[in-house]
């Protein structure tokens, strides 16, 4: 009797131990064969649309060195050789440190203004997401101030910052858009330039791409600042340009209205104006390494 007891239970053991073998085979199948997540490419193939952020982010690993170059006004003609002669020059160095994060260092000759810059990507667009999703920020600091013009100086007063969030889709294979809700702090304001004293802004900034060939494009941004005031001297920055890509370079021309290429410079501080001529012509050279 007792053996009959314990061929049973052995049975029943084993057919148990069967069972749950099976389960988990088909489970590690079904794994298998689960669809995985799939990427749509980059919306952009450079780091800036023109003068705007795009939601390009370094790899991990990668470096990137970025130089920009904004020549002086076109509307000065030849007494300074279409702006040539007023050259505004920026040099980034870009770094991913970790998927989906990098960092940024970068000192542009215009106000000689020294900057950081921090991007990190909260979502890609993909079959199961409509969107990218990028946020950045920005502190800048204005080195050309000084106590002659601004006798109660204070370091803090050299600060300005930007925070932004970026939302773009790849549209087609030809076609991308993004959107670049924005928020701009200034510490110190010239009242006779800005007409008010506007130290928090909000700006909305748009961008697209549009592919004309193998390795080019027609790019374009545009930001409209909600808190600028009606006497102040700046205006809304537009760019317009074209990206060609030669290998491992990205190389961009464009036009724009506003010299400076940070984000507290160009999205509050754009000084000139379409209509009457007063654009700045420049380039942006990307180079990774």
């Amino acid at each position: 009797m007792n053996k009959t007891y314990f061929s049973f239970f052995a049975m029943l053991l084993f057919f148990v131990s069967s069972i749950n073998a099976q389960d988990d085979l088909l489970d590690e199948l079904d794994k298998e064969t689960q669809p995985q997540t799939k990427f749509e490419l980059p919306a952009f193939k450079a780091m800036k649309i023109g003068n705007l952020q795009s939601t390009k982010i370094a790899d991990k690993g990668d470096f990137y060195l970025y130089v920009s170059h904004r020549f002086g006004t076109l509307q000065d003609g030849l007494t300074t050789f279409f702006g040539f002669d007023n050259a505004n020059t920026k040099i980034q160095l870009v770094y991913g440190f970790w998927e989906g994060v990098q960092l940024s260092v970068a000192r542009e000759s215009l106000r000689q203004t020294y900057s950081s810059s921090l991007k990190v990507r909260l979502a890609r667009q993909s079959d199961n997401m409509p969107f990218n999703l990028v946020a950045y920020g920005t502190a800048n600091v204005d080195t050309q101030l000084n106590k002659n013009q601004f006798p109660a100086l204070k370091f803090g007063d050299r600060m300005s910052y930007a925070t932004q969030l970026l939302v773009s889709r790849r549209v087609s294979d030809k076609f991308s858009f993004l959107l670049a809700p924005s928020y701009i702090r200034q510490n110190l304001q010239n009242l006779n330039l800005t007409g008010a004293n506007n130290h928090n802004q909000f700006a909305m900034g748009v961008g697209g791409r549009l592919k004309v060939s193998k390795r080019m494009s027609i790019n374009m941004d545009y930001a409209y600042n909600f808190n600028r005031d009606s006497n102040s001297l700046f205006n809304d920055p537009l760019t317009i340009g074209v990206d060609i890509e030669t290998g491992g370079h990205v190389f961009q021309l464009l036009f724009s209205n506003a010299q400076s290429t940070n984000e507290p410079g160009f999205l509050s501080n754009a000084e000139g104006d379409w209509g009457d001529g007063h654009i700045f012509f420049g380039f942006n050279i990307v180079r990774v390494f």
